[in-house]
């Protein structure tokens, strides 16, 4: 029998929340040949519902029998949403029944507050993780993860972390062949593990624009010396004034930055390739696999190969 995945609609959810995960389960079902999936958009009311910014999506009232799994997208109208008695409901009610329940970015405050999260370790999208852990403090909320499975309960940060974690519960149910075959076909990486961080080194960095271009060449370039002289001269700034302007732009200083650009272009690599410990580290500019486990060390509590066994995708190669 198909697997019924029931993605719950609301006015002003992300596009992307459902979008995402409905092309992967619809990519997944047809990779597979048919017959492994059947998805169901559903609201209180059947109809036209608008989602954030306008775009409005069809759905069909909530069905009464049970479904495989319950996904519940987020956005701007979940406080809204999590209002409604009759919503919630229907989530309490899918979700004795249902074999998962998850969650894709603010969709976590729905749950919560329909009593699913309580005592669950759980994740949500940075910028609201204050706020659900100040409403719901029973949760134990890790906010540096990309989606997170407590049990039957799964939580994703947010907006295209719901494709990584729809691609998580392809894997469980259909292999990670298929999965990966869906990963390919979406364009997307293989495997984001859950346990990796939402922040992306370059893409923080980047957000001061007076340093951006320097970061982007930095980035490109991680290979070279990257010395703060060298920094430096390329932003046309004297060393010192270069050194004090960098730290009150980004708030660390410039050989931090490069290592951190480097450990971001290292855990990349180590995910996607089959590169040794020793070639990613002088890809990245480490220069040594020594230098490298240090800078892991420093970074994540872990080395290279620790990082590579609980994340990496690809088994390595010769050096």
């Amino acid at each position: 029998m198909p697997r019924d995945i029931l993605i719950l609609a609301y006015p002003g959810m992300q596009p992307i929340d459902v979008a995402g995960p409905y092309q992967a389960f619809t990519s997944a079902d047809e990779e597979a040949g048919g017959g492994q999936y059947r998805l169901c958009v559903a609201a209180e009311a059947a109809g036209p519902v608008p989602m954030q910014g306008g775009l409005p999506i069809v759905a069909t009232a909530i069905p009464r029998r049970p479904v495989d799994t319950l996904l519940v997208p987020g956005g701007p109208g979940v406080h809204v949403a999590r209002t409604s008695r009759k919503l919630l409901a229907a989530v309490r009610r899918h979700a004795k029944t249902a074999r998962r329940v998850s969650s894709i970015c603010t969709g976590a405050f729905l749950l919560a507050e329909a009593g699913l999260l309580e005592g669950r370790a759980a994740t949500t999208h940075w910028r609201s993780c204050d706020l659900l852990a100040r409403e719901f403090p029973s949760i134990r909320l890790e906010p540096d993860r990309i989606w997170v499975r407590d049990g039957t309960t799964w939580t994703s940060a947010g907006v295209t972390a719901g494709i990584d974690l729809a691609l998580a519960m392809i894997e469980e149910d259909l292999g990670a062949p298929l999965a990966a075959k869906v990963a390919r076909r979406l364009v997307v990486y293989m495997r984001r593990s859950g346990g990796q961080s939402q922040f992306s080194a370059p893409l923080e960095m980047q957000v001061t624009d007076s340093f951006s271009d320097l970061m982007g060449w930095a980035e490109q370039n991680l290979h070279r010396p990257l010395t703060a002289e060298a920094l430096a001269e390329r932003a046309g700034m004297a060393p010192r004034s270069f050194h004090r302007h960098f730290i009150a732009a980004t708030g660390t200083t410039p050989a931090k930055a490069m290592e951190r650009l480097r450990l971001d272009r290292a855990c990349t690599l180590m995910e996607t390739t089959r590169l040794s410990n020793g070639a990613v580290a002088r890809q990245v500019g480490f220069g040594s696999e020594e230098r490298m486990r240090h800078a892991f060390a420093r970074g994540f509590g872990v080395g290279p190969t620790d990082w590579r066994a609980r994340f990496g995708g690809l088994a390595t190669s010769g050096a």
